[in-house]
């Protein structure tokens, strides 16, 4: 992603007792979806649903759900860690906990969250602890943050079924991804979100198994 990534080594979690700080206000952000014009932070239309997804470097991530029919917007932020209202450099150092987190606002008559996680887990390799390919620290974890029971249970599902494809497909590692459910959620800054829709070359490292998943 960035330069600052070359330092972000840490790959264990911090103690509540050594995080940064933080701030009580939070960052400032986009009001509104650089490619689609909808509200970043709402209001979202009656009955649609929110999904949370890390699975590393949030720029190509967060394209790969706002491509999506039924997807309403997505936004980058930071989730899962200690710190309150964190900056991106601070998420950096591996002092806050945060993982870098899509945000999926989806109508759920055009797209199931089955086929949300079908995104997450074709998207990403799993399998790879506290890093995706070469970004390496606890920001780049695999994580799917349940915003209720419903999508609590089709995770943890989901996950059994797709260790059994990897099994299947030769892979011998074990999926890392956390499931808990969804924390506090911060918006990144502006200049965060769609990025790779205002910088088309910008770089990406989240890459796949080839592996199919059987749901969605």
């Amino acid at each position: 992603m960035f330069s600052l990534n070359m330092f972000s080594k840490k790959t264990q979690m911090p103690a509540p007792a050594d995080a940064l700080p933080g701030r009580e206000a939070p960052l400032a952000t986009a009001s509104h979806h650089f490619v689609n014009g909808n509200p970043l932070k709402g209001p979202y239309p009656d009955g649609y649903e929110t999904a949370y997804f890390a699975m590393g470097c949030f720029w190509g991530v967060e394209r790969l759900f706002w491509q999506r029919e039924g997807v309403f917007v997505t936004a980058v932020g930071y989730a899962g860690g200690i710190t309150p209202n964190p900056t991106y450099e601070e998420t950096v150092t591996g002092m806050t906990g945060h993982a870098e987190t899509v945000l999926v606002v989806y109508d759920p008559d055009t797209v199931s969250y089955e086929d949300l996680l079908k995104i997450f887990w074709e998207g990403h390799d799993p399998t790879q602890g506290m890093r995706q390919g070469n970004d390496v620290g606890t920001t780049y974890r695999s994580a799917i943050y349940a915003a209720d029971d419903k999508q609590m249970r089709l995770a943890k599902e989901s996950k059994t079924a797709y260790q059994k494809s990897l099994r299947r497909a030769g892979f011998n590692d074990t999926i890392t991804t956390e499931i808990a459910a969804a924390p506090a959620f911060y918006f990144a800054e502006d200049y965060h979100q769609q990025y790779l829709a205002k910088n088309p070359n910008g770089y990406c490292g989240v890459k796949g198994t080839g592996v199919a998943c059987a749901i969605g």
